[in-house]
């Protein structure tokens, strides 16, 4: 029966029981420490973090190896920049697209309309300064590759490998052996992303057991207009706007993309990091959508660096709630302003940690809202946070898609195949497979 169960199915299963338990543990076990103690901040502690350390391991290896293949792969640096450009101009389009909506919904909602300010607990919110553009651009170069490496600076590992691998093509036949050395390496990474996955739905239980053990559901009652209309305009863009584009500029079938992107929506859904999701992406895309490796390899890392839709829906609904608590008019021109600032923003902010936060300060401030009041939703943040990361992968993978089959680099084969590339079992090579 286990093998025919597959491992979206399995991890959704275990994530339901983590919900579950996570909810109960809140509920009537808060106080009591041998819980807390052993269970909550023991066990699913431990767990959870081995498990995105794992994940997080995986991804400065494979994105290297990957990036190398691919730069080998396309062999031209003329269509390299085309794919950059157009993966580029895509993920400004979706995060234009993806506030726009936010404000629209939220706009016509009200979300935050009458609240009570004095039912909310006084909390304040210090924003930490977001570096200006012209540090990004210089920050992009490495001045010493080795500790891009160990700091896990995507930004930079990406344009090292780039540059790395365009000089590997300009010295011709020589540099073939490290083309080949490259390939093999990736084939590996490839079966250590595999290996980790069987693991996947265990860690995803002890992820969203703590998560929810701590925050509870009850967490959301007081910001129920908040968090029903970002989850709603999450969900309407996920399963909309990402979905039309995919079919107009794609010309693929969403529901298959939709199907195929499950697990990684997971995933993204109980790490809430893009980043340490880029393995399951990168492996979904090649092996479950057909996406061709020098394709994937660029697109995916790029996006999950500076694709922010999830974060950009969030500041949208946040600025219209906030302005509805303090009752400040932003108007046409304030809002024109935030989907402005939102777009720049995810370039200039993109390898910043707490990066939804420090955009949304900014974009306060530039339209004259008051900055503490992103305290009043940082209570229900950390499960939004959850539900803005499985939107952003999606849009990772969607325009990847898109891009691939605009260069032909996609086999439509693979993608329409319900099957393809589904995680098999792992088994040692001196062992046999065990017989159904």
């Amino acid at each position: 029966m286990s093998q025919k169960m597959n491992m979206t199915t399995k991890i959704m299963i275990w994530m339901g029981c983590g919900l579950v338990i996570g909810s109960l543990i809140n509920a009537f076990a808060s106080d009591i420490a041998f819980v807390q103690d052993y269970l909550v901040n023991g066990l699913f502690h431990v767990v959870g973090a081995i498990f995105i350390s794992a994940l997080k391991m995986l991804v400065v290896p494979l994105v290297t190896f990957s990036l190398i293949c691919g730069v080998c792969g396309i062999g031209d640096v003329g269509i390299l920049g085309r794919v950059g450009v157009k993966a580029f101009l895509l993920f400004m389009l979706t995060t234009a697209l993806a506030i726009t909506l936010a404000i629209t919904v939220a706009v016509l909602v009200g979300p935050g309309e009458g609240f009570d300010m004095s039912s909310t607990a006084e909390s304040t919110f210090v924003a930490q300064p977001a570096p200006p553009l012209t540090q990004v651009f210089i920050d992009l170069v490495p001045s010493n590759p080795v500790a891009a490496y160990a700091e896990g600076n995507m930004l930079q590992i990406i344009f090292f490998t780039i540059l790395f691998a365009v000089c590997v093509l300009m010295i011709g036949e020589r540099g073939k052996p490290i083309a080949d050395g490259a390939e093999r390496l990736n084939e590996v990474m490839m079966q250590v992303v595999n290996v980790v996955m069987h693991a996947a739905p265990i860690g995803v239980f002890a992820l969203i057991a703590k998560t929810f053990s701590q925050q509870g559901l009850g967490m959301i009652l007081p910001m129920i207009s908040y968090f029903g209309v970002v989850a709603v305009v999450l969900i309407l863009h996920a399963t909309g706007t990402l979905m039309i584009l995919l079919k107009l500029l794609g010309r693929v079938s969403p529901m298959m993309f939709l199907k195929k992107m499950r697990s990684v929506q997971i995933f993204a859904f109980s790490t809430s990091s893009s980043n340490a999701t880029i393995p399951v992406t990168l492996r979904t895309t090649e092996k479950r959508l057909g996406v061709d490796n020098s394709t994937a390899s660029f697109v995916v890392p790029f996006g999950a660096t500076i694709n922010m839709d999830g974060t950009a829906i969030m500041q949208g609904v946040a600025t219209v709630f906030i302005a509805n608590v303090y009752g400040i008019d932003l108007g046409i021109a304030g809002y024109l302003t935030v989907i402005g600032m939102a777009v720049l923003a995810s370039i200039g902010t993109a390898g910043v940690p707490g990066v939804g936060l420090i955009m949304l300060a900014m974009v306060f401030n530039q339209v004259g809202l008051p900055v503490e009041g992103i305290a009043l939703i940082m209570g229900v943040d950390r499960l939004l946070d959850m539900m803005r990361t499985a939107v952003n992968v999606t849009g990772d993978a969607a325009v990847t898609t898109i891009v691939a089959r605009g260069e032909d680099k996609i086999s439509m084969e693979t993608f329409n195949d319900p099957v393809a590339g589904q995680v098999e079992e792992v088994h040692l090579p001196h062992q046999q497979p065990i017989k159904a």
